[in-house]
């Protein structure tokens, strides 16, 4: 049976060095990295990591708080999340939060989410959070309440919205800039009335694609009406059916939707077709987030892309840059902003290249 020694002497390494990648204790040159871990391949071996835990109170365990876990959406950054850390030794506990339109409830599924994931001594938590503006101060306050209270050092990192004035490092894209441009791509096709249906108006992405949609219709001299322009949804492919019904009524004129995201329009699509619309003769139909049913849809949707893959990817590894400081004051959080881009296809623009994806499903 393979030791640590033979693992050292076959990579050319030290023993201290063997032990710094494996463990990730650490930082140790991608060059040495690969020797060590094709040399731990080569010879079966893998490190102990309880008796690494009991030496170095460290559990090599990260926690993940998600929204939704049945989504277009999450699976992908938790993959990549779990992909990262796997590589470094780290496993993963995940905690679905539910989020279900009941504000409320979903703030107390975090927390609980979080009070579990300390109990568990993880090392870091990687989390999302719906919980509103106004709640934010007292939300964190609670949250470092139990990280103080459990005698260990709780590295978190945000994804999906901006909580760095809460010393909270985050990871996300800009929310406002990638729906001004989806609004923007609508009005370049030839719209003149544009309608948006929203996320849950609870939510702060939510907020800002109707800050977005809002802001450009009116910079383009346009008379900015919600009864007329706007429908409330949650998310949901039934709430982009219903809401579609909804703005058509109120404004049978309409010739462009904003779906918040691209779950709701597939209920856009739908409706509009059983409308007797054409999409995108009568009516141009544009996203947000590429979700890979995106591609496949008849027509293809115009979107937003939203890089799931490089939002978990940058997430877990700022977390173990903060995990592998030894004082944790001296870590300043950050923004990490993942750039989006617009992937035109034939919702907006029939002649657009078919682009299915084929990474995701």
């Amino acid at each position: 049976m393979s030791n640590i020694k033979d693992v050292a002497r076959l990579a050319g390494v030290s023993i201290s060095t063997v032990s710094n990648v494996l463990n990730s204790t650490k930082f140790v040159s991608e060059e040495l990295r690969a020797k060590v871990l094709f040399a731990a391949k080569e010879l079966n071996y893998e490190a102990n990591p309880i008796a690494h835990s009991m030496k170095n109170k460290k559990s090599k365990t990260i926690g993940i708080i998600t929204a939704n876990m049945c989504d277009l959406f999450y699976p992908y950054i938790v993959r990549a999340i779990d992909e990262v850390l796997s590589s470094h030794g780290y496993n993963i506990i995940i905690f679905d939060s539910h989020s279900n339109g009941d504000i409320f409830s979903t703030i107390h599924n975090e927390k609980r989410g979080f009070k579990k994931l300390i109990a568990n001594k993880v090392d870091g938590i990687i989390f999302t959070s719906s919980v509103p503006e106004n709640l934010e101060n007292a939300y964190f306050k609670s949250i470092r309440k139990l990280i103080a209270a459990s005698s260990k050092k709780i590295e978190l990192v945000s994804i999906l919205r901006n909580f760095t004035k809460h010393d909270v490092t985050s990871v996300f894209t800009d929310t406002f800039s990638a729906s001004s441009a989806a609004v923007e791509h609508l009005f370049s096709e030839g719209c003149k009335n544009i309608g948006h249906i929203t996320g849950p108006d609870y939510l702060k992405v939510s907020s800002d694609r109707l800050h977005a949609f809002k802001t450009v219709v009116t910079s383009r001299g346009i008379p900015y009406n919600e009864k007329t322009m706007v429908a409330f949804g949650d998310f949901t492919h039934q709430s982009g059916y219903m809401n579609t019904k909804l703005l058509l009524k109120a404004n049978p004129s309409i010739d462009g939707i904003f779906a918040a995201n691209d779950q709701m329009a597939v209920g856009v699509l739908k409706a509009l077709s059983e409308a007797g619309k054409k999409v995108p003769g009568d009516i141009k139909v544009i996203g947000y987030d590429n979700a890979f049913i995106s591609s496949i849809l008849e027509p293809s949707l115009s979107t937003v892309d939203v890089d799931k893959i490089a939002i978990g990817q940058k997430a877990a590894a700022v977390l173990l840059e903060q995990m592998e400081t030894k004082d944790s004051a001296d870590v300043n959080a950050k923004e990490v902003i993942v750039p989006h881009k617009l992937v035109i296809r034939k919702s907006t623009s029939p002649d657009a290249p078919e682009d299915w994806i084929t990474t995701e499903w």
